[in-house]
């Protein structure tokens, strides 16, 4: 095992574990689609824990990714990788959520700003491209609506970035729900270039089910009455192809370095996409203020929300 492949492991295993014990409080306080909405966040921290150590042990690998114009591209790898961890730790232990989690917005804005926008020219025409571009601001997406939801109630700052995230985040889904059932043999989740591996039967009907779970998804996403069944309902499809599907892929290629850090980014990655999707309907949750016990939203939030 290499040194990137071991802190990734270890990184988003602690984070994970850490963040379900702290979350108890807040799970007792929600009920129905809310008792795994609000774990969202709790993926969400194991992922960028993952995603930090990356930065840390990686750096050398990472750093042809910063822009020329930038400079310094060691010094910006790091300087994400403890800005990851940070915003990983404040997730885990409740504290300063609402400007964590907007900086984690801006922090995937960045990312379309200065390293997929440019390459946009180039990939126009290559309709595979499009699910790479689109897949930070859906990141962001869900990260803003968790920062509006924790603002106080009927702030007008909250409900517009609760609005903004999730009505953009809902056309994402709908589009990657037309990306699955366009190229139904391509990985599903995100819909990236990688195939369904040759062992996995009956790959175009894992597309077309998630497909369907991510249009149900995002079209639910736009109705007051439907957007805690929504997120809940598609972040769970996405959780259950994180476990069913990537676990099984990385598991099988975890003996070969390079594979296995490929298969550690599919697994976190559909992990970060599974709590952004949760994120979604995060606004109305039982929500823990910063100084720890559990509090009521959901009456203030949504009487203005869509």
């Amino acid at each position: 095992m290499t040194p990137e492949v071991g802190a990734m492991c270890a990184a988003g295993i602690a984070a994970l574990v850490a963040g379900a014990i702290l979350a108890r409080p807040r799970l007792a306080a929600a009920d129905g689609p809310g008792k795994l909405i609000v774990l969202g966040p709790v993926f969400e921290a194991s992922a960028l824990a993952a995603f930090a150590a990356e930065h840390f042990t990686a750096a050398r690998d990472l750093a042809p990714i910063v822009p020329h114009w930038l400079g310094f591209p060691m010094f910006w790898v790091y300087f994400f990788g403890v800005s990851l961890l940070a915003a990983a730790l404040s997730l885990v232990l409740w504290r300063s959520v609402r400007w964590s989690s907007a900086l984690v917005a801006l922090f995937f804005l960045l990312v379309v700003l200065t390293v997929t926008l440019p390459l946009l020219p180039r990939h126009l025409h290559d309709p595979l491209f499009w699910p790479e571009f689109v897949r930070e601001i859906g990141f962001a997406c869900g990260a803003l609506v968790l920062s509006g939801s924790l603002w106080p109630p009927g702030h007008a700052a909250g409900r517009v970035l609760v609005r903004i995230g999730r009505t953009v985040l809902a056309a994402i889904l709908i589009f990657y729900a037309v990306e699955h059932f366009l190229f139904p043999h391509y990985a599903p989740g995100v819909p990236l270039e990688r195939m369904m591996p040759a062992w996995v039967p009956a790959p175009a009907l894992w597309a077309w089910l998630v497909g369907i779970a991510l249009l149900l998804g995002g079209i639910g996403l736009l109705f007051r009455p439907t957007i805690r069944l929504a997120a809940a309902g598609a972040g769970l499809v996405l959780l259950l192809l994180t476990v069913c599907l990537y676990l099984p892929i990385l598991i099988l290629e975890f003996h070969t370095a390079p594979l296995a850090v490929e298969g550690l980014n599919y697994v976190f990655d559909t992990m970060l996409f599974a709590s952004t999707v949760l994120l979604a309907g995060f606004a109305g949750e039982a929500v823990g203020v910063e100084s720890g016990g559990p509090r009521l939203v959901e009456e203030e939030m949504t009487s203005s929300l869509p």
